[in-house]
């Protein structure tokens, strides 16, 4: 794989695509970026004495769209911008910033997207069975249902759509999907692994 290769993996939530980036991490002996992007962005905005928990909400959640609502793709917003709207700023700027420096992995917050125009950079959208997903949501996330597993999903859909302006989990917009419950998470590293080889060929 060529130096300053670039993976963004988005994921259905119960779909293992953390566990994955993490096994494509160990593979490929390259760094793993996800939670330290918010204590990244925290800091660069002034905001680094807050609680992880509240700095995860606020990274979240997006302005209410009752107020004035224009994605955040479209740039020119009025007045002082949301906190949020700060936080995803500083996270794609530390994002691109990362992906200057050399080969690394993004999971989520977008990468797909404030890395579309980078060169070497690929991006994967990782889903999965409902019964699979179920399964997961039963012995690896604290017992939450398939119910509560879609309701992130949503959420992240929403998420998605406001700082992109494009459907989450489109296939377009990604460089290809993998659905893990057809195949082990290991094999999956391999396949991407396979994959970016191919297209660098």
């Amino acid at each position: 794989m060529n130096a300053g290769t670039v993976i963004a993996i988005s994921r259905q939530y119960g779909s293992g695509g953390r566990e994955l980036a993490q096994i494509l991490a160990k593979k490929l002996g390259i760094p793993l970026y996800d939670r330290q992007l918010i204590h990244i962005a925290a800091a660069k905005i002034g905001i680094d004495d807050m609680k992880e928990g509240d700095l995860k909400q606020l990274e979240e959640e997006i302005p209410p769209l009752s107020l004035k609502f224009m994605p955040f793709y479209i740039f020119g917003m009025q007045g002082e911008k949301p906190l949020n709207n700060q936080m995803f700023e500083a996270e794609s700027e530390a994002i691109r910033q990362l992906a200057r420096d050399g080969s690394c992995i993004i999971l989520g917050r977008c990468a797909d997207y404030v890395l579309k125009n980078f060169p070497n950079t690929y991006s994967f959208y990782i889903c999965a069975d409902d019964a699979y997903r179920a399964e997961r949501g039963k012995s690896i996330y604290d017992g939450k249902t398939l119910r509560e597993l879609k309701e992130e999903d949503r959420k992240r859909g929403q998420y998605y759509t406001y700082y992109t302006g494009n459907l989450w989990g489109d296939p377009a917009n990604y460089t290809a999907a993998m659905n893990t419950s057809r195949i082990t998470l290991d094999k999956g590293a391999d396949l991407i692994i396979n994959y970016i080889e191919t297209l660098q060929q």
